[in-house]
């Protein structure tokens, strides 16, 4: 950006938006920010909405916000909730937003789209069921708790790091628990089979029915609007009280489209995250940056980015340019499995899998390797490795697969190893 801007308008109030409020204000910015978002609450968190101790109800709310109620006055942050952005004229710079029936003009002199990701839904008949769930929201966290305090029979429509901790959730609590999967392997696409078979085995042990290679052609009801189980391509039925539906996401990036931005996958961005468009940054799950590190484009719908991108959104806005270049990471609880991952590995990509520890013991590591240089690492219930995990991927370095995999051989000392 050639100078300072001296108002900023953040359209989307979930952890990125919130976060680009605040860096801003830590790099000095004394402007005006605005913060528009949809939902009545105030900026949160989403990764904890999936976990077991929220759907148990043993997390209180004031534990999900990104910030105290109080922190956006005292940082003069303008907190609009329940409010939707209906349209943006970058030629005058101004937005329009809708709340309740009356419509408002914003000025601003930079604008930083934070708009997120919403669930994909399953066109099928009966998907509109009661008892059919999604989850993305805190209501739908809460509503998707008070049902499974019922311990119904649940089933779980893909199995994806939200369906399968949704699955954690739901046998912990004494439901009775089935996952459908239409490939071949529960985040096999992700880890790979060897390692993902980890996780299915996991959720067998612990009652849940896995079921792979599955096609749902609908939804049966009561004849009064409730589901009461799913109908199979095949003709199989499995009852259901409670349907929970978590085949993937989409960027929300209609306001994006129509304002003119380039976009392919997501919102294009160059390393500082600056769109198409002078003045327009983005943030979170809409943006497809550069990545100077791994030397491509990537879009990651991770809590670290929405965490992490906007001190690079608020050092481009300051006129600092700093390029966000850290590597993709993201974390999952399910029963007593607590795995961290960091680096990123392509769809198409061809990798090989070094794996350190025993997999039966519950704690171990994995790594994905090309031509012996390590792209990415899971962590199993062993902690503070991450850092080492990251600078073997940020090193290039080749690795001996003999020493990648010996757990007596510190990981610090790999760095170099050539």
């Amino acid at each position: 950006m050639t100078s300072t801007p001296t108002s900023v308008a953040i359209v989307g109030a979930g952890l990125a938006g919130a976060k680009t409020a605040e860096e801003l204000r830590t790099a000095g910015f004394d402007g005006a920010i605005t913060l528009l978002g949809r939902e009545e609450h105030r900026p949160y968190e989403r990764p904890p909405l999936s976990k077991t101790n929220l759907l148990k109800g043993t997390v209180p709310d004031a534990d999900l916000f990104v910030h105290e109620a109080s922190w956006y006055s005292e940082h003069d942050v303008d907190l609009r909730l329940g409010c939707t952005v209906d349209a943006v004229d970058l030629e005058t710079r101004t937005l329009t937003a809708r709340v309740g029936g009356s419509s408002q003009s914003l000025p601003f002199d930079a604008l930083v789209l934070a708009t997120g990701s919403s669930p994909r839904h399953l066109d099928v008949p009966g998907a509109d069921l009661s008892g059919v769930h999604y989850l993305r929201t805190l209501d739908d966290s809460r509503a998707l708790h008070a049902a499974l305090a019922t311990r119904p029979r649940v089933v779980l429509i893909g199995g994806g790091w939200i369906g399968l901790e949704v699955a954690a959730a739901g046998a912990t609590l004494g439901a009775s628990v089935t996952v459908l999967e239409s490939s071949g392997m529960p985040l096999g696409t992700v880890l790979g089979e060897r390692i993902a078979s980890v996780l299915v085995e996991a959720h067998r042990a612990h009652g849940v029915d896995v079921r792979t290679d599955v096609d749902v052609a609908g939804f049966t009801d009561d004849g009064a609007g409730r589901v009461t189980g799913v109908e199979l391509r095949d003709g199989t039925q499995v009852a259901a009280d409670l349907v929970v539906v978590g085949v993937g996401a989409t960027p929300n990036l209609g306001l994006a489209l129509a304002m003119g931005l380039d976009l392919d996958n997501g919102v294009l961005t160059d390393e500082f995250l600056r769109t198409s468009h002078a003045g327009v940054l983005a943030v979170g799950d809409i943006v497809n940056a550069w990545h100077p590190l791994l030397e491509r484009r990537i879009r990651v719908e991770h809590w670290a980015n929405a965490l992490n991108q906007p001190k690079a959104v608020a050092a481009t806005i300051v006129g600092e340019r700093t390029a966000y270049e850290r590597l993709p990471y993201f974390y999952s609880d399910q029963y007593d499995l607590g795995l961290e991952y960091t680096g990123h590995v392509a769809r198409g990509d061809v990798t090989d899998v070094v794996v350190r520890g025993e997999e039966a013991s519950g704690a171990f590591m994995a790594f994905w390797t090309m031509q012996g240089r390590v792209v990415a690492g899971l962590s199993v219930n062993i902690w503070d490795e991450m850092p080492n995990i990251q600078e073997l991927i940020r090193s290039g370095d080749v690795v001996p697969a003999s020493r990648l995999s010996d757990p007596n051989v510190p990981l610090g000392e790999l760095v170099g190893v050539h």
